[in-house]
């Protein structure tokens, strides 16, 4: 069984641990009613997607 020869240092482990952040979606502004929406999806409050109205309210 693999164990360390060494303690994993403060430094290594933060440096490891970087890239796990939480990422941010990409928010767009609906160009029909100026609510914030998901890039590339249907506005949830209008139903407009890119100038058409795809779901009737």
């Amino acid at each position: 069984m693999a164990v360390p020869k060494r303690r994993t240092s403060k430094t290594r482990k933060r440096l490891r641990r970087t890239h796990y952040k939480l990422a941010v979606p990409g928010m767009t502004e609906c160009p029909n009613c100026g609510e914030m929406k998901l890039a590339h999806r249907v506005c949830p409050s209008c139903g407009t997607y890119k100038g058409k109205e795809v779901i009737s309210n």
